[in-house]
Protein backbone atom coordinates (compact mmCIF):
# COMPACT_ATOMS: atom_id res chain seq x y z
CA UNK A 1 0.00 0.00 0.00
CA UNK A 2 1.22 3.78 -0.92
CA UNK A 3 1.74 5.47 2.17
CA UNK A 4 -1.34 8.21 3.26
CA UNK A 5 -0.45 11.38 4.26
CA UNK A 6 -1.39 11.69 7.86
CA UNK A 7 -2.72 15.31 7.23
CA UNK A 8 -6.17 15.93 7.53
CA UNK A 9 -7.93 17.55 4.44
CA UNK A 10 -10.24 20.37 4.78
CA UNK A 11 -12.18 22.40 2.74
CA UNK A 12 -14.48 25.85 3.67
CA UNK A 13 -17.48 25.08 1.55
CA UNK A 14 -20.50 27.15 2.30
CA UNK A 15 -20.56 30.30 4.57
CA UNK A 16 -22.53 33.79 4.29
CA UNK A 17 -21.17 36.39 1.74
CA UNK A 18 -21.81 39.23 4.42
CA UNK A 19 -20.95 37.58 7.96
CA UNK A 20 -19.66 40.71 9.92
CA UNK A 21 -22.84 42.87 8.72
CA UNK A 22 -25.09 39.91 9.21
CA UNK A 23 -23.82 39.34 12.87
CA UNK A 24 -23.71 43.76 13.31
CA UNK A 25 -27.10 43.56 12.35
CA UNK A 26 -28.48 41.20 14.53
CA UNK A 27 -26.40 43.01 17.57
CA UNK A 28 -27.70 46.13 16.82
CA UNK A 29 -31.29 45.09 16.76
CA UNK A 30 -31.27 44.62 20.61
CA UNK A 31 -30.25 48.22 20.94
CA UNK A 32 -32.06 50.13 18.46
CA UNK A 33 -35.49 51.62 17.33
CA UNK A 34 -34.61 50.83 13.58
CA UNK A 35 -35.87 48.11 11.73
CA UNK A 36 -33.14 45.66 11.05
CA UNK A 37 -33.30 45.71 7.53
CA UNK A 38 -32.24 49.36 7.60
CA UNK A 39 -29.82 48.54 10.03
CA UNK A 40 -28.27 46.08 7.49
CA UNK A 41 -28.62 48.34 4.37
CA UNK A 42 -26.86 51.13 6.29
CA UNK A 43 -23.95 49.16 7.82
CA UNK A 44 -20.85 50.03 6.29
CA UNK A 45 -18.44 51.13 8.81
CA UNK A 46 -15.87 47.96 9.62
CA UNK A 47 -14.74 49.36 12.42
CA UNK A 48 -17.94 50.07 13.91
CA UNK A 49 -19.03 46.72 13.49
CA UNK A 50 -16.69 45.05 14.82
CA UNK A 51 -16.13 47.14 18.43
CA UNK A 52 -20.37 46.35 18.83
CA UNK A 53 -19.53 42.61 18.15
CA UNK A 54 -16.48 42.79 20.36
CA UNK A 55 -18.80 44.43 23.40
CA UNK A 56 -21.32 42.33 22.80
CA UNK A 57 -19.89 38.56 22.17
CA UNK A 58 -17.48 39.83 25.24
CA UNK A 59 -20.06 40.02 27.51
CA UNK A 60 -21.67 36.71 26.98
CA UNK A 61 -24.58 37.85 24.57
CA UNK A 62 -23.75 34.78 22.06
CA UNK A 63 -27.37 34.10 20.14
CA UNK A 64 -25.87 37.40 17.67
CA UNK A 65 -23.39 34.85 16.57
CA UNK A 66 -25.41 31.73 15.95
CA UNK A 67 -26.78 33.16 12.91
CA UNK A 68 -23.70 32.05 10.78
CA UNK A 69 -24.12 28.61 9.57
CA UNK A 70 -20.89 27.29 7.99
CA UNK A 71 -19.60 24.19 6.36
CA UNK A 72 -16.68 21.80 5.64
CA UNK A 73 -15.81 19.30 3.51
CA UNK A 74 -13.27 17.02 5.63
CA UNK A 75 -11.56 14.11 4.56
CA UNK A 76 -8.39 11.46 5.57
CA UNK A 77 -8.93 11.31 8.93
CA UNK A 78 -9.49 8.85 11.43
CA UNK A 79 -12.75 6.81 12.59
CA UNK A 80 -11.00 7.91 16.24
CA UNK A 81 -11.14 11.35 15.17
CA UNK A 82 -14.68 11.70 14.00
CA UNK A 83 -16.07 9.84 16.73
CA UNK A 84 -14.75 12.85 18.63
CA UNK A 85 -15.71 15.22 16.78
CA UNK A 86 -19.77 13.95 16.51
CA UNK A 87 -20.06 14.23 19.85
CA UNK A 88 -20.19 17.71 19.76
CA UNK A 89 -23.63 19.89 19.82
CA UNK A 90 -25.46 21.74 17.65
CA UNK A 91 -23.80 20.30 14.61
CA UNK A 92 -25.07 18.11 11.67
CA UNK A 93 -22.64 15.36 10.01
CA UNK A 94 -22.94 13.55 6.62
CA UNK A 95 -20.32 10.91 6.72
CA UNK A 96 -18.79 8.04 4.55
CA UNK A 97 -20.53 5.32 5.75
CA UNK A 98 -18.99 1.89 6.78
CA UNK A 99 -22.18 0.03 5.54
CA UNK A 100 -22.76 1.26 2.18
CA UNK A 101 -19.56 1.93 0.55
CA UNK A 102 -17.40 -1.49 0.65
CA UNK A 103 -13.76 -0.92 0.84
CA UNK A 104 -12.21 -2.43 -2.10
CA UNK A 105 -8.49 -3.83 -1.49
CA UNK A 106 -6.43 -1.94 1.85
CA UNK A 107 -8.35 0.62 3.05
CA UNK A 108 -6.77 3.72 4.28
CA UNK A 109 -5.69 4.43 7.68
CA UNK A 110 -4.15 7.11 9.59
CA UNK A 111 -0.87 6.33 11.50
CA UNK A 112 -1.09 7.99 14.91
CA UNK A 113 2.15 10.60 14.94
CA UNK A 114 3.72 8.34 18.36
CA UNK A 115 3.70 5.68 16.30
CA UNK A 116 4.55 7.03 13.12
CA UNK A 117 8.04 8.07 14.69
CA UNK A 118 8.83 4.79 15.66
CA UNK A 119 10.26 2.66 13.11
CA UNK A 120 9.51 -0.94 14.31
CA UNK A 121 6.30 -0.06 16.22
CA UNK A 122 5.22 1.81 12.16
CA UNK A 123 6.12 -1.44 10.68
CA UNK A 124 3.97 -3.73 13.06
CA UNK A 125 0.88 -1.02 12.48
CA UNK A 126 0.78 -1.23 9.09
CA UNK A 127 1.28 -4.83 9.03
CA UNK A 128 -1.52 -5.26 11.54
CA UNK A 129 -3.70 -2.80 8.83
CA UNK A 130 -2.65 -5.40 6.17
CA UNK A 131 -4.16 -8.42 8.13
CA UNK A 132 -7.03 -6.46 9.00
CA UNK A 133 -7.75 -5.58 5.30
CA UNK A 134 -7.14 -9.20 4.05
CA UNK A 135 -9.72 -10.57 6.97
CA UNK A 136 -12.37 -7.56 5.70
CA UNK A 137 -11.79 -8.72 2.33
CA UNK A 138 -12.26 -12.35 2.62
CA UNK A 139 -15.57 -11.55 5.10
CA UNK A 140 -17.01 -9.35 1.88
CA UNK A 141 -15.79 -11.82 -0.70
CA UNK A 142 -17.93 -14.58 0.94
CA UNK A 143 -20.89 -12.47 0.75
CA UNK A 144 -20.66 -11.07 4.21
CA UNK A 145 -22.93 -7.32 3.82
CA UNK A 146 -20.63 -5.06 4.34
CA UNK A 147 -22.35 -3.43 6.90
CA UNK A 148 -21.30 -6.92 8.91
CA UNK A 149 -18.40 -6.89 7.59
CA UNK A 150 -16.65 -3.29 9.06
CA UNK A 151 -16.76 -4.90 12.45
CA UNK A 152 -13.05 -5.94 12.35
CA UNK A 153 -12.49 -2.37 10.51
CA UNK A 154 -10.16 -0.29 13.22
CA UNK A 155 -10.67 3.09 14.42
CA UNK A 156 -7.54 4.17 12.03
CA UNK A 157 -9.69 3.44 9.42
CA UNK A 158 -9.93 6.57 7.58
CA UNK A 159 -13.15 8.16 6.82
CA UNK A 160 -14.57 11.63 4.90
CA UNK A 161 -17.33 13.84 6.14
CA UNK A 162 -19.08 17.20 5.78
CA UNK A 163 -19.82 19.10 8.89
CA UNK A 164 -21.60 22.05 9.82
CA UNK A 165 -22.34 24.48 12.55
CA UNK A 166 -23.01 27.66 13.60
CA UNK A 167 -20.22 30.32 14.72
CA UNK A 168 -21.33 30.05 18.23
CA UNK A 169 -20.27 26.08 18.21
CA UNK A 170 -16.95 26.72 16.04
CA UNK A 171 -16.06 28.59 18.51
CA UNK A 172 -16.55 26.92 21.19
CA UNK A 173 -14.87 23.84 19.10
CA UNK A 174 -12.30 26.29 19.09
CA UNK A 175 -11.76 26.94 22.81
CA UNK A 176 -12.05 22.88 23.74
CA UNK A 177 -10.11 21.15 21.19
CA UNK A 178 -7.34 23.84 20.15
CA UNK A 179 -6.28 23.06 23.99
CA UNK A 180 -3.01 21.23 23.74
CA UNK A 181 -4.41 18.55 25.77
CA UNK A 182 -6.96 17.64 23.01
CA UNK A 183 -5.63 14.70 21.05
CA UNK A 184 -3.70 15.52 18.70
CA UNK A 185 -5.04 15.00 15.70
CA UNK A 186 -8.82 16.42 16.03
CA UNK A 187 -6.40 19.47 17.23
CA UNK A 188 -4.72 19.52 14.15
CA UNK A 189 -8.15 19.21 12.52
CA UNK A 190 -9.88 21.95 14.38
CA UNK A 191 -6.74 24.48 13.81
CA UNK A 192 -7.52 23.64 9.62
CA UNK A 193 -11.22 24.23 9.68
CA UNK A 194 -10.38 27.37 11.66
CA UNK A 195 -7.63 28.92 9.78
CA UNK A 196 -9.85 28.17 6.35
CA UNK A 197 -12.33 30.39 7.80
CA UNK A 198 -9.88 33.05 8.70
CA UNK A 199 -8.57 33.27 5.30
CA UNK A 200 -12.08 34.43 4.55
CA UNK A 201 -12.82 36.71 7.72
CA UNK A 202 -9.57 37.61 9.45
CA UNK A 203 -11.38 39.58 12.11
CA UNK A 204 -12.58 35.71 13.33
CA UNK A 205 -8.42 35.00 14.41
CA UNK A 206 -9.20 36.43 18.51
CA UNK A 207 -11.85 34.15 18.90
CA UNK A 208 -11.37 30.85 17.13
CA UNK A 209 -8.32 30.32 20.03
CA UNK A 210 -7.67 27.89 22.85
CA UNK A 211 -10.17 28.48 26.38
CA UNK A 212 -7.62 29.54 27.87
CA UNK A 213 -6.04 32.38 25.49
CA UNK A 214 -9.67 33.99 25.53
CA UNK A 215 -10.02 34.01 29.46
CA UNK A 216 -6.61 34.58 29.94
CA UNK A 217 -6.35 31.46 32.34
CA UNK A 218 -5.75 27.62 32.48
CA UNK A 219 -8.93 26.02 34.33
CA UNK A 220 -7.88 22.47 32.95
CA UNK A 221 -6.42 20.01 35.89
CA UNK A 222 -2.92 19.72 34.01
CA UNK A 223 -1.98 22.57 32.61
CA UNK A 224 0.63 22.95 29.06
CA UNK A 225 1.89 26.13 31.24
CA UNK A 226 0.80 28.60 28.62
CA UNK A 227 -1.62 30.47 30.62
CA UNK A 228 -1.52 30.64 35.03
CA UNK A 229 -3.64 28.98 36.75
CA UNK A 230 -7.22 29.72 37.57
CA UNK A 231 -7.09 31.15 41.20
CA UNK A 232 -9.64 29.03 43.57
Amino acid sequence: MEEMNNKPVVKLISKPDNMLRTIYTAARTCYSADSPINIYDKAEDEEKMLNLIERVVGSGHYSVIEHIQISFAISNVSRACTHQLVRHRHMSFSQKSQRYVKEKGQFDYIIPPTIEKNEELKAKFIGFMEEISKMYCEFTDAGIPAEDARAVLPNAAASSIVASLNLRELIHLANLRLCTRAQYEIRTLIKMMCDELIKEEAWLKPYLVPKCVRNGFCDEDKSCGRMPKASV
